[in-house]
């Protein structure tokens, strides 16, 4: 759906509530209170209300020839549903048998000649052709072995197929996508699509079809075979349909709404469980965990209440349905007695009818899962098949448009006016004019939200303008292939995007869509390595352990910063680009590094159209041209000296960003440019990421070694029983539903047993030669059967309705205690491969779906098939041990029937699951970073990926299915010939008088037709190896005790900070990287209330300092003192609310902008004034801002920000910070994304805001440093200078080398 038409979605904290999100847990574990700013009601799930498809629409992804054996195995289908009525017949005739030859026999007993006289013919007559009526049943179940096992493997192979295809046409749909369509959809969302509506599709299409079209054959043939046989009967008993069919299709309208009500839920939840995890970092630092699981509990909460009312529905529809086919007994057998006794039914036909009605009516009822799973699939395939269909205005997938052989690069912008969709009534670009030559290099500068990112949106036709145009050489870029424009055109972001792969690959993914994408390996890594050189990467690539094959981690976590932006500046240049768009392209690079990047870039800019977006001056000022922009409009325009000499806006960024100079001799002031350029390629020639040289093991490797040793011992194998007790004593207000539910389980297990007793006894009731006796039985026999029928309906209701009902407080107590223990893991947690934002925020959706499934009504499933085992081998036993010892000795065989279908078709739903979950991570992936897979044109190259992640589920499928299906084909067809064998051994036993008739039926209908139905019950039971899998991860995650933890009250708290910070002999090495030395010997002191600024180059280990400040991690060795007082004594939750944090790369949550600063307070929400709240953003610069939106603090910031600029998003961070008016300022980059006038502005009230407090600054710009009390340049993992700005310049070392490259007034 497009963005601009979208509705405003509610914001997850508009009002204030008294009750913390701890109070909705229905554990009852008390919790620290969250601030009260949070909306605690229950969210309305957000639901697009897309209306389920047509069932035929279902295969829209099958071919023709799929299609043709679809029906073949639909046939099939149907024959093995029909075949189970035939059965009926043979019964029927068997019990006609049974009851002529009772006749007979009671004859005798009762003296009568006649009877004497004729029994032993009888007795012969009576084997003879109770032996050749279950012969039949042998031939009805070969048939059924043959019809199961074509369906079956039809359906199962061409289901995989379609569902690989649906999951290739979804993820190629989403990536087509213009960017505004991921305004409004997260990346989390898309995998949750990815893993679970997908799922839900392929279920609905497997071998279900075939299975719902056997169970309605079953029925139909069922009730026509009944009629045939006494048209009476059958109507009456028919009397049954309207009740199940009304039940069934109101229970099915109803539960599917609710579950695409859940989905949605759970859906938007992924979204933010995503966007939280995935900026666990500043979650920690504001110390703002109770808030964040809030975001999440909200939808758990929606996702509940729809559960809980589905449960109701569950309930109440399955105790109608049984109600009405037990029911229906009673009414044959007393409307039964009255046909036999008005002679126009015989007892045969009476049970012919029964029992074809019975498997009729239950195979209507079993039918309901099958149909409640393609009604799942059609609401699942709306979603989907709404994307799949959606055509974007900016259609990369559209193979139209104008593909010149060559592009000028000439770029002219007519009257261009531009709004973003979601703010439709804030103006970005107003009526703005601009000419850039052909190989000409033009610069934008202004203030943040003055629209020059969005310049290059447009340039890079993410968004389309209102009015106006875009043209390119003359044409307007609207008339391009969007794929080929977009090719010519090289693009470096703000925030660099690398994927989780090799960085060669990552460099390789700019060459996808030139004439390189296909070139030998050795030619695309010749272009790769010169790319690397020329952006300054090769250096530390080439000296890391596995060189251009090191694996770059998730979002590239294990590079910094710096380096992650050289290899997104070599992905940009390597494919040689007409154009190349630089947003910010130096802005997270070091001095030492910019220097020779800039330098490289201004060569490659040569020859090509060069658009750069700068805040930091230094880079922009040989520009061509420079733009200065404002209020979406352009204020001057000229080259770096005109503009100087203007004296107007220009002047002014100019003179906010220059440095003072110290009074150094004239002639050591005048090293030329050259010569910097020359030291410093030396310099970044030699630059090292610090690997580890010789063979002493390291203090990291041991500790790693020792952790991972503990690691392993943690892995328990927990017994089911220790599950359910731990799984259980999560929600212990379940308990009294679970209570409930067992005792109604048991009471719906013992249904069958006594329904076999009183079946029995109406048999016997028939036998009876007086009319009036054969009436008294027949009523009262019908009587027993009624009262049967209510309290199985009633057992049956309140078992769905509890089991239901505490799965559902369990999943949701579940998923949000998973999150909670989720978002208390130390930082190390997260940088493990294992615990990757995809991983852990598809664990969070799967896991308790999983548990859900075991501890729901399967469990009730369980505990009713153990009643109607062990109820009926007891009665069994009790009227015939003989007998029901062979029933008994089949039992395995029997049972395993339910068993084996649960195996080979309801396991292999989730075994298939599983095998998606990788892509559904690497789907995660690119969705997140769209824009940078759009600017690539990488969107058929990750399908490519995409698809080729799905071959192995599709050869896992494949593999061993045929013997599976083999098994599962015997499992169906065994219950036919265990009937026939107690049939032909209970004849023999009837025959020579060991058993009377009563007793049979008895064994009969309580020990194998118990099993069977036992059988089927279990067959519905999901995987319950994955949910015992799932529940021990849910365990262990529970259990998980971070080192660093900042849940725990253990610790000093601090009650008075003066803020004095000392570092002392600090040691380093991130745990995920133990061959990277990041810190060594590290020694540096903070005085109370001073301003510290850490200089040096990329991966020095700045960032690194302010994380083990903020104590994300503990040093090897050495300690960090606060006051005095080492900072892992003290309380973790109390230490952090003396810090604030801002970081490089801002992170913003989809809430208000109030919500957002309001995350920096200590104190509760709600005490906090609005007067507090415009004072930290007036210090931040950024009050005026918002005042100027329509809704001010109330306007949404979208996922991560996105609705903002990189300005206005870090002003808004350094205001929540402010806001905290913290003793320790940690400024990781904190003013990188400002322009210059905003900078100044922003530096100045930090500079009065660090009075009074300790200020640790990490910055590549100088000129915000240049005030610093004192400025420790780092090299190495250690302090190389230190000391102010002045006595840094005339020491002539590094830092000198930093600042002669900054320095704008030394042209």
């Amino acid at each position: 759906m497009s963005s601009s038409g979208a509705k405003p979605r509610r914001g997850f904290f508009t009002k204030k509530s008294s009750t913390s999100v701890n109070d909705l847990d229905a554990s009852g574990e008390k919790g620290s209170v969250v601030q009260d700013a949070v909306d605690d009601t229950v969210l309305t799930p957000k639901v697009d209300h897309v209306a389920p498809v047509g069932f035929t629409e279902l295969f829209r992804f099958s071919t023709w020839t799929e299609i043709f054996f679809d029906l073949i195995g639909l046939l099939c289908g149907a024959g093995a549903g029909a075949a189970q009525p035939l059965m009926s017949l043979i019964f029927g005739k068997l019990t006609q048998d049974f009851v002529s030859f009772e006749i007979i026999r009671a004859q005798a007993e009762q003296g009568l000649e006649e009877g004497i006289a004729a029994l032993p013919a009888a007795a012969a007559n009576f084997r003879t052709e109770a032996a050749l009526q279950a012969s039949y049943l042998v031939y009805i179940g070969v048939g059924m072995f043959v019809t199961n096992m074509v369906y079956m493997s039809i359906w199962s192979h061409t289901s995989e197929v379609s569902a690989k295809r649906l999951r290739e046409s979804y993820f190629a749909s989403i990536l087509r996508q213009d960017v505004a369509f991921f305004d409004n959809v997260g990346a989390g969302e898309i995998a949750t699509r990815l893993e679970t509506d997908t799922h839900l599709f392929q279920q609905g299409i497997s071998e279900k079809v075939p299975l719902t079209t056997g169970f309605f054959a079953a029925f139909v043939t069922g009730f026509a075979l009944a009629f045939i046989q006494q048209w009476k009967l059958a109507l009456a008993m028919s009397s049954i349909i309207p009740m199940i069919s009304i039940t069934l299709g109101l229970m099915n309208k109803f539960i599917s709404k609710y579950k695409q009500q859940s989905l949605s839920c759970v859906g938007e939840g992924g979204s933010i469980a995503e966007e939280v995890i995935s900026t666990i970092r500043t979650g920690h630092a504001f110390g703002s965990q109770n808030v964040l699981h809030s975001l999440y509990h909200n939808y758990v909460l929606g996702a509940r209440v729809v559960d809980l009312k589905s449960a109701v529905w569950q309930g109440c529809s399955h105790g109608v349905m049984f109600f009405a086919i037990y029911g229906s007994y009673a009414l044959s057998f007393q409307f039964g007695t009255t046909l036999i006794n008005a002679g126009e039914a015989t007892p045969g036909q009476v049970v012919n009818v029964v029992i074809a009605v019975l498997i009729g009516a239950f195979s209507l009822g079993l039918a309901a899962p099958e149909v409640q799973a393609i009604a799942h699939a059609r609401a699942a395939a709306a979603k989907l098949y709404a994307t799949i269909d959606r055509v974007p205005t900016i259609d990369s997938a559209d193979p139209g448009g104008l593909k010149p052989g060559s592009c000028d690069g000439n770029i002219t912008l007519e009257n261009v006016q531009f709004t973003y969709p979601s703010r439709p009534n804030v103006p970005i670009v107003k009526d703005l004019s601009l000419t850039i030559q052909a190989g000409t290099t033009v610069a934008l500068v202004g203030a943040s939200g003055s629209g020059k990112s969005t310049i290059i949106s447009l340039v890079e036709r993410f968004y389309d303008p209102l009015s106006g145009v875009v043209r390119l050489d003359g044409i307007d870029i609207k008339e391009f292939n969007v794929k080929w424009l977009r090719s010519q055109i090289g693009l470096v972001s703000q925030e660099p995007v690398l994927f989780a792969t090799s960085i060669k690959n990552n460099v390789a993914h700019g060459l996808v869509g030139t004439q390189w994408e296909n070139a030998p390996e050795e030619e695309k890594f010749a272009l790769i390595k010169e790319a690397c050189i020329k952006a300054n990467a090769d250096g530390f690539v080439s000296k890391l352990p596995n060189g251009y094959d090191t694996l770059v981690g998730e979002r590239g976590f294990l590079l910094s910063g710096g380096q992650k932006q050289r290899i997104a500046i070599a992905r940009a240049i390597v494919s040689d680009p007409r154009i190349l768009l630089l947003d910010e392209a130096t802005s997270a690079l070091d001095t030492q590094s910019e220097g020779i990047v800039q330098n490289a870039l201004d060569k490659a800019s040569k020859g090509r159209t060069t658009i750069t977006i700068a805040h930091r001056l230094s880079t922009i000022k040989d520009a061509n041209r420079i733009h200065v922009m404002g209020d979406g409009l352009i204020l001057e325009s000229g080259t770096h000296q005109e503009l100087l000499g203007n004296n107007g806006p220009y002047a002014r960024l100019v003179a906010a960003q220059r440095l003072k100079e110290a009074h150094v001799e004239e002639d050591e002031s005048g090293s030329s440019t050259a010569d910097d350029v020359e030291v410093m390629e030396k310099s970044v020639h030699e630059e090292t990421p610090y690997v580890r040289g010789g063979s002493t093991r390291s203090l990291a490797s041991e500790i790693l070694e020792k952790n991972g040793q503990q690691g392993e011992k943690r892995e328990k194998d927990y017994s089911m029983f220790y599950l359910f007790r731990r799984i259980g004593s999560l929600n212990p207000p379940g308990y009294r539903e679970y209570f409930m539910g067992l005792c109604a389980a048991i009471c719906a297990g013992l249904v069958y047993p006594s329904f076999g007793i009183v079946y029995a006894k109406a048999l016997q009731g028939f036998s009876l030669q007086d009319p009036h006796a054969r009436r008294q039985a027949g009523d009262r026999n019908a009587l027993w059967l009624f009262v049967i029928a209510v309290l199985a309906g009633l057992a049956i209701s309140v078992e769905h309705w509890m089991f239901n009902h505490a799965a559902a407080q369990l999943s949701s107590v579940l998923r949000t205690k998973s999150f909670r223990a989720i978002l208390s893991q130390d930082i190390e947690f997260f940088d493990k491969e294992e615990n990757s934002t995809g991983a852990l925020a598809t664990g969070l959706a799967d896991n308790p779906q999983k548990v859900y499934g075991l501890a729901g009504i399967t469990l009730g499933a369980i505990v009713q098939s153990m009643a109607t085992v062990v109820g009926g081998s007891a009665i069994g036993l009790v009227f015939a041990w003989k007998l029901s010892l062979v029933g008994i000795a089949c039992y395995p065989l029997v049972i395993s029937a339910g068993l084996i279908r649960l195996r080979v078709v309801v396991l292999k739903d989730q075994a298939n699951r599983k095998a998606h979950a990788s892509s559904a991570h690497l789907a995660c992936e690119a969705a997140g970073a769209i824009k940078t897979v759009a600017s690539l044109g990488r969107e058929e190259d990750c399908c490519r990926q995409y698809s080729a992640s799905l071959e192995a589920p599709l050869r896992q499928t494949s593999k061993g299915g045929l013997l599976n299906i083999l098994i599962y084909a015997f499992s169906q067809s065994v219950g036919f010939w265990v009937i026939s064998l107690i049939f032909w051994y209970g004849s023999r036993l009837v025959s020579t008088l060991e058993l009377p008739m009563f007793n049979f039926f008895v064994s009969l209908m309580s020990t194998t037709f118990s099993a069977i139905q036992a059988g089927n019950i279990l067959s519905f039971v999901p995987d319950i190896s994955a949910a015992r899998s799932a529940a021990i991860n849910v365990i262990e995650l529970l259990d998980s005790k971070p080192v660093i933890d900042a849940e725990s009250d253990e610790g000093i708290i601090p009650e008075v900070v003066v803020g004095r910070i000392r570092f002392d002999g600090i040691h380093f090495r991130y745990p995920t990287r133990p061959g990277v030395r990041v810190l060594r010997d590290l020694s540096l002191t903070v005085e109370p209330g001073s301003f510290v600024a850490i200089v040096g180059p990329s991966g020095s280990g700045k960032s690194t300092t302010v994380q083990l400040v903020e104590r994300f991690y503990n040093p090897l060795a050495g300690d960090i003192y606060l006051d005095d007082t080492k900072i892992t004594d003290l309380n973790v939750r109390e230490y952090r609310k003396h810090l604030a944090l801002v970081s490089q790369e801002p992170t913003l949550y989809d809430g208000t902008i109030r919500f957002n600063i309001l995350l920096g307070a200590i104190k509760p929400m709600e005490e906090v004034s609005q007067e507090e709240i415009e004072k930290a953003c007036a210090d931040a610069n950024i009050l005026e801002f918002i005042n100027e939106l329509p809704d001010g603090f109330e306007t949404k910031v979208g996922g991560k920000g996105s609705q903002l600029s990189g300005g206005q998003k870090q002003r808004i961070a350094i205001a929540r910070a402010l806001l905290r008016n913290p003793k320790v300022l940690l400024l990781d980059e904190a003013t990188s994304a400002l322009d210059s006038q905003s900078e100044k502005v922003v530096q100045a009230a930090l500079d009065i805001a660090a009075r009074g407090r300790t200020t640790i600054a990490i910055a590549h710009r100088l000129s915000t440093i240049q005030n610093a009390d004192c400025i420790y340049f780092i090299t190495e993992g250690a302090v190389s200078e230190q000391g102010t700005h002045e006595e840094l310049l005339a020491l002539k070392g590094g830092y000198y080398e930093y600042v002669q490259l900054q320095d704008l007034s030394g042209q």
